[in-house]
């Protein structure tokens, strides 16, 4: 059996911020308002993909914020969310698998609760500091780069990863990247060929966990990738150059 891990956002998904064309469909309403869409190419090929592989959306959302989500090609079977933190299946929550990410994540509480501090005390902060699944934390600040600084000088970064995405900051614990979801997953459901995209800093030891995966060509040479990992040229809505290129193998 084929899998096919795929981050959401920037990735398959776009916001309504971004122009993707005309040629698109809303798949997450948030407060009454359309806020996230596909391609309709994304979605024909994502029927084409779903035909030949387990497509596991591996995300850095919340349950709350992937349930939102309607890809308008039925239910997916699986989810990684909380990035690889929580697994998903047929929508249900797996207790075996967040009680082995509480363990996962156990040494870096420390590190966790004095990055809350940190944030909590952060002048350009902009969102209350939140302990996400009692897994990693998460705020937003007007000047995310001098926090992600702040942070990195204090924590121990042997033990945790400090990201930011725009205004979103994040400390994770290492042991919670989503490569070890994947590793993870592999074994959970003895999977075949192992396929990965994504188009961040959050998706790298994804990527690399991966048999074959896509990237943007900027995430795969600035991270130096390994091999295994394909980089996009852009000469096309990012999800599509995905989609197009994983059929190629599965």
């Amino acid at each position: 059996m084929a899998v096919f891990h795929v981050d959401l956002d920037n990735t398959l998904i776009f916001s309504y911020k971004r122009d993707i064309g005309q040629e698109k469909r809303c798949v997450e309403v948030y407060q009454g308002r359309e806020i996230s869409f596909i391609t309709e190419k994304t979605y024909e090929l994502l029927q084409k993909v779903r035909e030949r592989a387990l497509i596991v959306p591996t995300t850095t959302r919340t349950q709350e914020q992937y349930r939102r989500i309607d890809l308008g090609i039925g239910d997916l079977p699986y989810a990684l969310v909380c990035n690889g933190g929580v697994l998903l299946e047929n929508g249900k929550e797996d207790e075996k698998w967040r009680a082995r990410s509480l363990e996962l994540v156990r040494d870096c509480q420390g590190q966790l609760r004095k990055a809350m501090d940190l944030l909590e005390k952060e002048p350009e902060r902009e969102l209350e500091v939140r302990f996400l699944e009692e897994m990693f934390v998460f705020t937003k600040c007007r000047n995310p780069a001098e926090a992600v600084d702040v942070l990195r000088e204090s924590l121990d970064t042997g033990l945790v990863d400090v990201l930011r995405n725009g205004q979103k900051v994040y400390v994770v614990p290492k042991s919670l990247r989503k490569g070890r979801a994947v590793e993870r997953f592999r074994q959970y459901k003895r999977a075949g060929q192992v396929f990965a995209a994504g188009d961040s800093a959050f998706d790298v030891t994804m990527l690399e966990a991966a048999d074959l995966a896509v990237a943007p060509q900027a995430l795969k040479s600035g991270f130096s990738l390994s091999a295994c990992v394909t980089g996009m040229l852009g000469k096309a809505v990012y999800s599509e150059e995905v989609l197009e290129y994983i059929l190629n193998f599965i």
